[in-house]
């Protein structure tokens, strides 16, 4: 990265107070990017054990597979999936509150005796699939932040501070030899001054 700057002492301070800023910035970034990819590991760990415990509850109701033609259409459905928001890392991530159903009403006496039992095992799958659906934006959030802090970790890490450290150093550079320059052109100037009095 070419910065663009002038051989001076304001820029030399600017550079200086934006090198602090970074190299103060950057291990608070490096921290947040570690413990955001610990986060994306879990929720990771979490996807999987729904999705585990979504498998095995499906496979145990299987055997009952046939039953289920005279489980009734639209009997359970899910009214509203109650959010909230939890900060995961310093990010803000979806998590799930509560789910209400709607129940429509059914005779006791015309349904089998199983329907009760049905409708609690169509509530718990149902709140395993939410959970997941969340559970995965989640960890998609967090991957994505995690990848965009670590793009910031390597740019001021590889890039931004290495480049300001090098402009610092030729300003310096320049500005001593500069310096050096002057101060030898004043004992030369005093000398020749010296050696036009004593000639005069």
């Amino acid at each position: 990265m070419a910065l663009k700057f002038q051989y001076n002492k304001t820029f030399l301070h600017q550079l200086g107070k934006e090198l602090r800023v970074r190299e103060n910035a950057l291990p608070t970034l490096q921290a947040k990017e570690s413990a955001l990819r610990f986060e994306v590991k879990k929720a990771k760990q979490e996807v999987r054990e729904l999705e585990a415990e979504y498998a095995k509850r499906n496979a145990a109701i299987e055997a009952t597979y046939r039953l289920w033609g005279e489980f009734p259409k639209n009997l359970v459905t899910v009214e509203k999936v109650h959010m909230g928001v939890r900060k995961v890392a310093g990010v803000k991530a979806p998590v799930l509150e509560g789910v209400s159903f709607t129940i429509e009403p059914y005779s006791m006496v015309s349904m089998p005796s199983w329907v009760p039992a049905g409708v609690t095992i169509i509530k718990e799958l149902a709140v395993l699939v939410i959970k997941r659906e969340i559970a995965e934006k989640k960890m998609l959030l967090l991957e994505y932040t995690r990848r965009k802090t670590t793009q910031k970790v390597n740019l001021y890490e590889k890039v931004q501070i290495p480049a300001y450290r090098e402009s610092i150093r030729k300003i310096k550079r320049y500005l001593e030899d500069d310096e050096n320059l002057a101060k030898s052109s004043q004992k030369i100037l005093k000398v020749r001054i010296a050696e036009a009095e004593a000639a005069a």
